[in-house]
């Protein structure tokens, strides 16, 4: 049975929830690392992610000036990068000059792996849609990597940021 609660209520039924880093350079040729919670699988011919990035996030001019990005499913022990990368703005600071996050080339877009990820998507730009406060980004994925060692996926477990794998 189901009783009517407002939004605010129900949607703390959520977790857990998925967490993603976006990884974007900018004018500069900078990497810029975003964390986001806000991710799906779109298409599987040709294979497609989305992710929805707020409309205030430096990371919007990041996509769109690059026109790809790597989609990366942090591991768990990832949780102080994944704060860092989502509380900070790129328009103030180099992320991955002020953050110790080891990276490798990507291999067919011009962007950035994050090394110690699960698994890291290489996305060309297809689309983007606005939706509210969000734009929402839809990537084909060219390439695809996953880590040679067994990781945990990192995941909000709870209200207020709280991370960790799922249980």
């Amino acid at each position: 049975m189901q009783k009517q609660v407002e939004y605010a209520e129900a949607i703390k039924t959520k977790y857990p929830e998925q967490v993603v880093i976006a990884v974007a350079r900018d004018k500069a040729d900078r990497p810029n690392p975003v964390t986001l919670g806000w991710t799906m699988i779109v298409s599987g011919k040709p294979p497609m992610m989305a992710i929805a990035v707020a409309k205030k996030h430096y990371s919007i001019g990041t996509i769109r000036h690059s026109k790809c990005f790597t989609i990366v499913y942090p591991s768990s022990d990832m949780s102080d990068a994944a704060l860092f990368f989502g509380s900070r703005s790129g328009r103030d600071v180099d992320k991955l000059a002020e953050f110790d996050c080891k990276t490798e080339p990507a291999k067919e877009i011009d962007s950035v792996l994050l090394s110690d990820a699960v698994a890291n998507f290489e996305c060309t730009l297809n689309s983007e849609t606005e939706a509210g406060d969000h734009i929402i980004f839809v990537g084909e994925i060219v390439c695809s990597h996953v880590n040679t060692g067994p990781k945990k996926r990192l995941y909000t477990i709870g209200p207020g940021h709280k991370l960790g794998p799922a249980s």
